[in-house]
């Protein structure tokens, strides 16, 4: 699976900066939140050994394990690799947004933004070419995805009921449940999706 950081460029600095942030703010917000090392694993689902590597900055970890952790932790991922405490109107140029998955074929998502509102609320941007679909895994209770196809035809699985989801029509559905974007067409698919998450009480 791709490691989270590996895909934002090639400079080594940029690459230690998030995953110095990563460490920083796990261990931040687990502290704020009062969990232990074992329960936030637990919550999680990811193993201890995973989560004190990721504290001390020694593992660049998945997509699916960060996504795990900031589930658990009721914040966003771009909260999770923040490393500006910047003002309340925060302006992202196009190239700071964060491609966290790719394929060979071009398929990605690129995370455009993201707040805490007041649980984690993240907007991405999402290209699968023909043939290519991503899964995910159920979110917390209370998370809603809203997504708006504008070229090509999303096939939508939530909760194994598909849907077809065509360019100009938009979508939204309660994410707690396992789902799948896929692009089932000869065309590429592309779209924009927001996900908010409840907060963590």
């Amino acid at each position: 699976m791709n490691s989270v950081i590996q895909n934002i460029g090639r400079n080594v600095s940029d690459l230690d900066l998030l995953t110095q942030s990563l460490a920083r703010n796990v261990k931040r917000w687990r502290t704020e939140r009062g969990f232990t090392l074992e329960a936030l694993a637990a919550r999680a689902g990811v193993s201890r050994g995973m989560l004190i590597q990721i504290e001390q900055a020694r593992t660049n970890p998945s997509l699916g394990t960060v996504v795990k952790i900031g589930d658990a932790l009721g914040v966003s991922i771009t909260t999770l690799l923040d490393y500006e405490q910047g003002p309340k109107v925060r302006i992202i140029p196009a190239g700071q947004a964060v491609r966290l998955w790719h394929t060979d074929a071009g398929s990605y998502n690129r995370l455009l933004a993201g707040t805490e509102a007041p649980g984690p609320l993240e907007m991405w941007d999402w290209l699968l070419m023909p043939g290519e679909g991503s899964s995910s895994d159920p979110h917390p209770a209370g998370t809603v995805e809203l997504l708006h196809v504008t070229a090509g035809e999303l096939t939508l699985t939530v909760d194994g009921t598909e849907h077809r989801v065509p360019a100009g029509a938009s979508a939204s559905f309660e994410a707690n449940v396992p789902h799948t974007y896929a692009n089932s067409g000869d065309v590429r698919l592309e779209m924009v999706m927001t996900v908010s998450v409840p907060a963590v009480h």
